[in-house]
Formats: C-alpha cells, sequence, structure tokens
C-alpha cells in the first residue's frame, strides 16, 4: 500500500535535497516505522508468556537496520554464513541465532554451532551429518497434504523444505538417542499471508505435533516456532493483517495447552517482510519516454534493485513525488534498463503525468527488495539510505561499482592439468 502517512510527511518535503546529495536510485527506509511495528508486535503478544522475534535477515541483510532489531531485543533467523556473520556483527551471540537449514552443508552446521546458535534441521538425512548434536535440536516440519499453502511458498506436498509428518517422532528420537536433551519445532508454510486465521492454525498444527512427538518419547518441547510469513498490503484496497486479534487466539491456544500439559513451550515468530516491508521505499528518476504500442517511462533503476514484480508478477504501489493528488490520467509501463521485457515496476498502471527529471517512488520496499538483487546485464545494484529518527538520512550501504562487480575476476590464475 502507499507508505505510511507518517512516513510520507517525514520524507516528502526533504526528498528533493537527499536525492541531489545523494543521487538516484536508492532504497531509503524509516527507523521510526520500523520500530513502531516491533513494538507493535511485542505488545500485541504481550499475553504470551515468552515470545520472541527472530528477524529474518534475508528480508533486508543491512547491519544498520538488524541493529534496530537488536536494539528492540530480536534475535535473527539467519539461512547462510554471511547471515550468521551479520547477526554477529551487531552484537548476537549464542541462541540469538536461529539457523533454519534447507539443503544445508556441515559447513554451514559448523557456522552455526560454533556461534551456539539452534540448529533448526531440514530433513532427516542431516541428522547423522551433525558434527556434533547439540544440546538443543530443532526441526522443520513440513504437514504435506493436512495444510495448503500459498502462491509464494507454494502446496506443502510440493515444497522442498522440511521434515514429513510421517518421519517427525523418528527425527526427534534419532536426535534424542545422539545425545540432543532439548528440543524446539518450527514450520513455515506460507508467505505474505494476510489471513490471521491462518497463523492461529498453524500455531495449532504445532502444538498437535508437540503433542504426538512428546507422547511417543516422553519429551518436552522448548519452543515452537510457528515461522514467517505475516503478510502486507501493497495494494491500496487489501486489507491488512489483524495482527491483535491473530496474537490473542495464539495466546489462548498455549494457555490451553498448559493447562492440559502443565508447562507452555515458548513461541518464537521469524518475520521479516511484515517489520521492515512497509517502511522502504525505492526512489528513482524519469529518464525517458517512449511511444510506441505501449507508452513507456523509463527510469534509472532496474529490477536489479527490486526483482519481486519481475519473479512473481508483484505489485507494488508507485507515486510520483509532488503529484501524488494529481489525476492519474495516463496508462504507462515503468520500466528499468535490463535486457528482459519483464523488467518493469508496473505495468499499465493509471498514473499522473512523468516527465523526465520527476522521482518515481516504488513502494514497499523494505523486505525482498536490495535484498534480491543481482547483476545480470552488469547492472549495479543501488545504494541503501537510513531516514533517523531524528531526521537526519545516512547511506547504510554504498551503491555498487564497476571495480565491485569485476573483484571475483582478480584472482591468481589456476589451473588442473589430468
Amino acid at each position: 500500500m502507499p507508505m505510511s502517512a507518517d512516513f510520507h510527511h517525514r520524507l516528502s518535503p526533504i526528498l528533493p535535497r537527499i536525492a541531489e546529495t545523494f543521487g538516484t536510485p536508492f532504497h531509503i527506509y524509516d527507523e521510526i516505522g520500523i520500530r513502531s511495528t516491533g513494538e507493535r508486535l511485542k505488545r500485541a503478544f504481550a499475553g504470551v508468556a515468552e515470545f520472541r522475534e527472530y528477524y529474518a535477515v534475508k528480508a533486508l541483510p543491512n547491519p544498520a537496520v538488524l541493529r534496530i532489531m537488536a536494539e528492540m531485543g530480536f534475535g535473527f533467523d539467519c539461512s547462510s554464513i554471511p547471515e550468521i556473520e551479520l547477526a554477529r556483527r551487531v552484537g548476537a551471540a549464542g541462541e540469538d541465532i536461529l539457523f533454519t537449514s534447507n539443503n544445508t552443508t556441515v559447513e554451514e552446521m559448523e557456522a552455526c554451532l560454533a556461534v551456539g546458535g539452534i540448529l533448526n534441521l531440514d530433513d532427516v538425512t542431516l541428522i547423522p551429518k551433525v558434527p556434533s548434536m547439540p544440546e538443543l535440536i530443532c526441526f522443520r516440519y513440513n504437514p504435506g497434504p493436512r495444510r495448503t499453502g500459498n502462491a509464494i511458498i507454494g502446496n506443502p506436498v510440493e515444497a522442498k523444505y522440511g521434515v514429513a509428518h510421517g518421519q517427525i517422532v523418528d527425527a526427534y528420537r534419532e536426535a534424542r538417542d545422539r545425545g540432543a536433551r532439548r528440543f524446539g519445532l518450527h514450520t513455515m508454510i506460507c508467505s505474505n499471508e494476510r489471513n490471521a486465521g491462518y497463523f492461529v492454525e498453524t500455531v495449532r498444527m504445532l502444538l498437535a505435533v508437540v503433542e504426538e512427538v512428546q507422547d511417543a518419547l516422553g519429551i518436552r518441547f522448548e519452543f515452537v516456532n510457528m515461522g514467517g510469513g505475516l503478510g502486507i498490503p501493497y495494494r491500496p484496497e487489501d486489507e491488512p493483517l489483524d495482527l491483535e486479534s491473530m496474537a490473542t487466539r495464539i495466546a489462548g491456544l498455549l494457555e490451553e495447552f498448559g493447562r492440559t500439559h502443565g508447562y507452555v513451550p515458548r513461541l518464537l515468530m521469524e518475520s521479516g517482510r511484515y517489520m521492515t516491508g512497509p517502511h522502504g521505499v525505492l526512489v528513482t528518476r524519469c529518464i525517458n519516454h517512449k511511444h510506441i504500442y505501449r507508452e513507456y517511462v523509463g527510469v534509472d533503476a532496474c529490477m536489479s534493485a527490486l526483482m519481486r514484480p519481475a519473479i512473481y508478477g508483484a505489485y507494488h504501489h508507485v507515486t510520483v513525488h509532488g503529484k501524488e493528488d494529481a489525476p492519474a490520467d495516463t496508462v504507462v509501463d515503468v520500466v528499468g534498463a535490463l535486457c528482459e521485457n519483464n523488467d518493469k515496476f508496473a505495468v499499465q498502471r493509471a498514473l499522473p503525468r512523468i516527465e523526465e527529471g520527476d522521482l518515481v517512488l516504488v513502494h514497499d520496499t523494505g523486505a525482498h527488495g536490495h535484498a534480491m538483487g543481482f547483476n545480470y546485464n552488469g547492472r549495479l545494484r543501488p545504494q541503501e539510505l537510513l531516514l533517523r529518527a531524528d531526521g537526519t538520512v545516512e547511506r547504510i550501504r554504498r551503491a555498487e561499482t564497476a571495480d565491485d562487480y569485476f573483484a571475483t575476476l582478480n584472482f591468481e590464475p589456476e589451473v588442473w592439468r589430468g
């Protein structure tokens, strides 16, 4: 949806000077908005005795943003060795780090265990590959036909993630036999979901699996992790997720479990998009017009800065600085310079008339924007800026350069001769 009114009111008056100072294109993130969402999340789950958000580093892997998360008391959900290092650079240690594996290497397991992180295994075949079974182990659960997914992750039966239902008891048995003494259970079967009931049923499912495993093996679960996937309203007409209702209903499920079993596992969550997605915009400048079978507005960013519209057909709201209230009387495709016809931020979108030099804002790029960038065509990823709570603007990542692009070609020649 359009950026929040508060973000707009603080950014809009200074945006031309920011663009003049730093140049375009750039992603700019809103510290106040990020902190506000984090505090809202904590308030919503205040009824859960032990709740913790583990921010999904993949959504916006920038130390300046991760530092904000750490200051709010959040941990970090990581899925690669560099993401573990990013979390450590902002002070995360031990069980502040959750490593959710997927087709995992032994090197990655060792990196997680070396820092005392929580190892969240994705498959039973990984159990004998763990170099030294830690005291605390977690498994990612895939319910298969017991649940439906959504468009981004897909049908759980077809998803590459997680331990199948019929394997889950044996997974914990084998981990226990190899030395595990503390246990967690994780799942994530949807992405960008705005139906609060979906997440309530996910927690209900997790608690049912906990009951099944503990009845079979006599073990207690230290935590359940309901995953991420909390959605945001990208389109102006989309209804937002009812966070407070969701949290209240989940707290009720945990209380009921506690009455039956005499204990309540901690509740973890690993939201990424929900935390930062609405609090970022890609600012780019109109540089060309093309008039053929369609009207095209060319901007100085391309899908190397934001590829969601290209790979998902995802909608991102687009506005023109200073023309937010102007009539949307032209229908255009907003395009970049990449040699791919899906290099479009908007397709057949009704917008105000855009002149060369106008600043064009692509909304909701605070998650899976810069992070999903790439270098096809030799296109370079843009800089990232942060609008601080005190009104200052800080560059938190410089734009890539040609030297960066060629850096991996600078090495000592090595040739194998058979």
